[in-house]
């Protein structure tokens, strides 16, 4: 996006860039009951899904956010019914090949959190062309959670400081949260600044939990499905408002 359009697209919304959220992550929640309330199966609001996507991850490139990070699929969401997990699986494929070119378009730098056992091979080798395509690129970083959960996260951090300590290459009185926030599977991207959940769920469900421990949090009883870009402009509005103190006392 260039300079001017991100301008004036700030300047529709009444706020500075320096009022933006840096990082924005979302719980994208409430498909299926979406589709049930409906009177449709649960998948349809799945698939009614990919359309906010869209929409939220251009918007997002629009405004000049850094980074956008999506939880897609959790590591608990695999005690869901087989079909609805292979749709899932289906959806995320036919997503990566058919918005690759408007990921590539946009400038947009993929990337991917969360372990990759359990996923079926097709979805890894989709996720890897797309993310060796945009390596070059230098607008907003395109982040998805897939089979992720904060917990396993940090498990995986810890052992594989531990294996660094037992070798030789860390010492333990090294350690500090910059080591940990670096061994984590978010290495390098900053923590979110803005935590959105849709369909109006009070809880972080083992998302990000090291990294938002600073993070606004802006709930919709919006079902992702129904979210578009007034709803992103109205939780961007609200942070801009917010007064972040990040434990000190207002200047």
């Amino acid at each position: 996006m260039s300079a001017t359009t991100t301008e004036s697209s700030l300047q529709a919304l009444g706020i500075t860039a320096a009022q933006l959220p840096r990082h924005i992550a979302i719980i994208m929640d409430g498909n299926g009951r979406w589709a049930q309330s409906k009177g449709l199966p649960r998948i349809e609001g799945h698939r009614r899904g990919v359309k906010s996507v869209r929409c939220c991850v251009e918007e997002c490139s629009r405004l000049g956010i850094e980074q956008l990070t999506l939880y897609c699929l959790s590591h608990e969401n695999w005690k869901r019914p087989p079909h609805e997990l292979r749709f899932l699986m289906q959806l995320l494929e036919q997503y990566l090949i058919e918005e690759r070119s408007t990921i590539q378009r946009n400038n947009l730098r993929f990337s991917v959190i969360g372990r990759r056992q359990g996923l079926p091979d097709s979805v890894l080798n989709e996720l890897e062309k797309t993310r060796s395509l945009t390596s070059e690129n230098t607008g907003m970083r395109l982040c998805l959670a897939i089979n992720y959960g904060a917990r396993q996260e940090i498990l995986d951090a810890c052992r594989q400081l531990a294996q660094a300590a037992q070798s030789g290459e860390l010492n333990p009185e090294d350690l500090d949260e910059e080591s940990i926030s670096q061994a984590l599977y978010t290495g390098g991207m900053p923590d979110p600044d803005l935590m959105i959940r849709t369909a109006g769920e009070m809880r972080i469900s083992n998302f990000l939990l090291w990294q938002m421990s600073y993070a606004e949090i802006w709930v919709t009883p919006t079902g992702w499905p129904e979210f578009r870009e007034d709803h992103l402009h109205q939780a961007i509005r609200d942070f801009a408002n917010r007064d972040r103190r990040f434990g000190g006392l207002h200047a």
